[in-house]
């Protein structure tokens, strides 16, 4: 039998309920675990940390209203010891570099939940930090290319939208030739063939959000 003080408190932030409720039946067969609290958006995951102070929190990343980046750095700026677990469809290297730098303890891929969710949640609570295989070998991967600028991102954004370069650079306030020299960095940086290659790209990696 489990004493109170060994019970790892969890509190889980999806916005997918059909989620939640595996979560919570995999958990709910360990002696060492319980559920104390769900949310389904960033703002909710705030109030349930406050009311319930779980040991360990599991957060989506992609949700409406506030992102689990944002409700992540809103509970650690009140709570800087509280310890977070990201699960999430989204393997991107630059997706979970900030994840990390944001303060997750592990970064977790939904599709390798029964394999290692369980793990990672006790890992977390004895104060280690997780991340999967394959998310690391994807990290390692880019470890040294380039990023882009912030004004890279943002021509790239826009080139996702459909835009021409002269609508990119009308939305910029530059020249043509501006928006021409930052699309060839762009494909230079990314290993792109061409933009739309450097747009998937992007997406896939986590630079840019759908």
């Amino acid at each position: 039998m489990t004493t109170d003080h060994t019970l790892i408190r969890i509190l889980t932030v999806d916005d997918h309920l059909l989620l939640r409720e595996g979560v919570s039946s995999l958990i709910g067969s360990q002696p060492d675990m319980r559920i104390v609290a769900e949310a389904s958006s960033g703002r909710e995951a705030i109030e349930q940390f406050r009311a319930h102070r779980p040991d360990v929190t599991l957060m989506d990343l992609r949700m409406a209203e506030m992102n689990g980046i944002e409700a992540m750095t809103a509970i650690l700026g009140e709570f800087p010891e509280a310890k977070i677990v990201v699960l999430t469809t989204y393997q991107g290297d630059v997706e979970v570099l900030r994840a990390l730098k944001a303060g997750a303890r592990a970064y977790l891929l939904k599709g390798l939940l029964r394999k290692e969710l369980l793990e990672t949640i006790r890992a977390v609570q004895a104060g280690r930090k997780f991340i999967s295989p394959e998310l690391a070998f994807q990290l390692a991967e880019h470890a040294t290319d380039s990023s882009l600028t912030s004004r890279e991102i943002d021509v790239l954004r826009l080139i996702a939208g459909g835009n021409s370069n002269k609508i990119v650079a009308d939305k910029l306030s530059v020249s043509e030739d501006t928006v021409k020299m930052h699309v060839k960095n762009i494909l230079s940086k990314l290993n792109a063939n061409d933009r739309t290659h450097a747009v998937t790209i992007a997406l896939k990696r986590g630079i840019l959000e759908l």
